[in-house]
């Protein structure tokens, strides 16, 4: 409501012109006092209504991943102003249809700009996008990124589901277990030969549904060490995921009965003593493994259950549950917490990746730089995770998400699920302080170890050359920053010419 801010509006668009920058995050009231100061912000005409937004079209290549691409919108609503722009105005982000409503655009106004979101969503799963609207507002924006790309493996190794499975069986001809074997496997290892992805598998010792203490172990271990040695053969890792596939979660927890099956455990004992019996299985399996990184059965993990794996089992440096917040979910941003535990959560999952995933794979690659995806075995069982699709159709779907990414992305490291521990503790810690002369920018690290990762947006002049390290353009002046020391020095040239 600019209205608010009485005669200040029209001080603060002084500013602007004499060389100040303004980010609208949210489209303001379509009152006389917008109109007061629409055309100052590229805006020619604003009408009295809303505009429903189903989709998103981007018109410009400034953000990775997007250009030429539409996404749908999940929840559409009646949400940004209905405008028609000056012609000076840049226009990056409008509505997929054919109106094409303008939804985020900048504007140059006397010796400053405005960048305007006529958006108006404001989960979680939009950060990327307003990062990247703020990183046009100055000459030059520098932020620190994780670089990294992780596929988790959910569930695998584990116990075998036995029979038959109805789309298998409707497709292929064949029982669960040769199924596995012969057709899910080495069409995941595909994957792993085609862009590199270093997979980490969680293990599921046990499918019981034992909740008290003492736990009897597993002795079927063929297929345990037949796809846990070729995922380590293929550079992957092996994680802890559970005991069995119960959370854990003490007796007073409630699922308000919408998980039937999950029990809680009988005390806090039990929890310690079920991933101590995963961790004594999993080191006779693998002698030479280190299991630094713990997936939640469900994503579901109490305080006490977290408290456990912090103070009882300090090899595992990580937990990779998801970034998105639900109702039982134990969910996570990147960050290292204040005992040390490093969060890594997982963005995306399954063979079908839908426009909200669409959207948060977007987002987070503009935001940190980060891929990070979970699917189970069983997800080619399970009719709400599109099973009855059939196989063919569910991994064409996941090589296509892959591929997308990698063309987005070709930059990105693969990375297991601790690699991405350490990424996130080096990002996490490292606090850069950039200054201007000229036509240098001068980046000074804080906390800097062996190697950092920074996005550079260079919205004014062109990158020439990079003094302590690298530099390849990401998006259209977004350049990833590899650091190879703590002082760099960008040096730019003035554009000339052409756009």
């Amino acid at each position: 409501q600019y209205e608010k801010l009485g005669t200040s509006l029209l001080e603060l668009f002084d500013h602007i012109k004499a060389g100040g920058n303004m980010l609208v995050l949210c489209p303001p009231e379509p009152d006389t006092y917008l109109k007061l100061v629409s055309d100052k912000m590229g805006i020619r005409d604003v009408g009295a209504t809303r505009y429903r937004v189903e989709g998103l079209r981007f018109k410009s290549g400034f953000m990775i991943g997007g250009k030429d691409r539409d996404i749908e919108v999940s929840d559409p609503f009646d949400s940004a102003l209905s405008v028609t722009l000056e012609e000076g105005a840049a226009v990056h982000i409008v509505s997929a249809d054919d109106k094409e409503m303008p939804l985020l655009w900048e504007y140059a106004y006397g010796d400053g700009k405005v960048v305007f979101y006529n958006l108006n969503f404001f989960e979680k799963v939009y950060r990327g996008f307003y990062c990247a609207a703020y990183s046009l507002l100055s000459d030059v924006c520098v932020w620190p990124v994780i670089n990294g790309s992780a596929f988790y493996i959910d569930d695998f190794p584990s116990p075998v589901p036995a029979g038959e499975g109805e789309f298998i069986q409707r497709d292929y001809h064949m029982d669960i277990k040769t199924f596995y074997t012969n057709v899910w496997w080495p069409d995941i290892e595909e994957l792993w030969k085609k862009h590199g992805i270093r997979y980490t598998g969680l293990v599921i010792e046990d499918y019981s549904d034992e909740n008290q203490a003492p736990f009897e172990g597993n002795d079927d271990l063929q297929r345990f060490r037949y796809f846990g040695n070729k995922l380590l053969d293929d550079g992957g890792e092996i994680g802890f995921h559970g005991y069995n596939h119960m959370p854990l979660v003490p007796e007073d927890f409630d699922y308000k009965n919408q998980f039937d099956t999950y029990r809680q455990w009988k005390s806090r004992e039990d929890m310690r003593l079920s991933i101590e019996e995963l961790n004594r299985f999993c080191t006779w399996l693998f002698p030479k493994e280190k299991f630094q990184v713990y997936v939640p059965p469900s994503n579901i993990l109490s305080e006490e259950g977290r408290q456990i794996l912090v103070e009882d089992f300090p090899q595992i440096r990580a937990i990779a549950s998801i970034y998105f917040p639900g109702e039982f979910e134990y969910s996570q941003d990147f960050m290292v917490s204040e005992d040390g535990m490093i969060e890594t959560p997982r963005i995306i999952s399954g063979y079908i990746i839908g426009s909200y995933m669409e959207t948060g794979a977007i987002s987070e690659l503009n935001f940190h730089y980060v891929n990070s995806h979970f699917q189970h075995p069983d997800d080619v069982l399970d009719t709400d995770r599109g099973a009855q699709e059939g196989w063919e159709k569910l991994k064409n779907r996941l090589t296509e998400y892959t591929d997308w990414l990698y063309e987005s992305a070709p930059d990105i490291r693969n990375l297991t699920g601790s690699e991405m521990a350490g990424a996130v503790q080096r990002y996490y810690y490292l606090e850069p302080r950039i200054t201007r002369q000229e036509n240098e920018i001068h980046i000074s690290l804080s906390n800097f170890s062996d190697e950092a990762w920074l996005f550079t947006r260079i919205n004014e002049g062109l990158l020439e050359s990079v003094e302590g390290g690298t530099a390849v353009e990401t998006a259209d002046g977004l350049y990833l920053l590899k650091a190879e020391s703590s002082e760099l020095v960008l040096k730019l040239t003035e554009q000339t010419g052409g756009d």
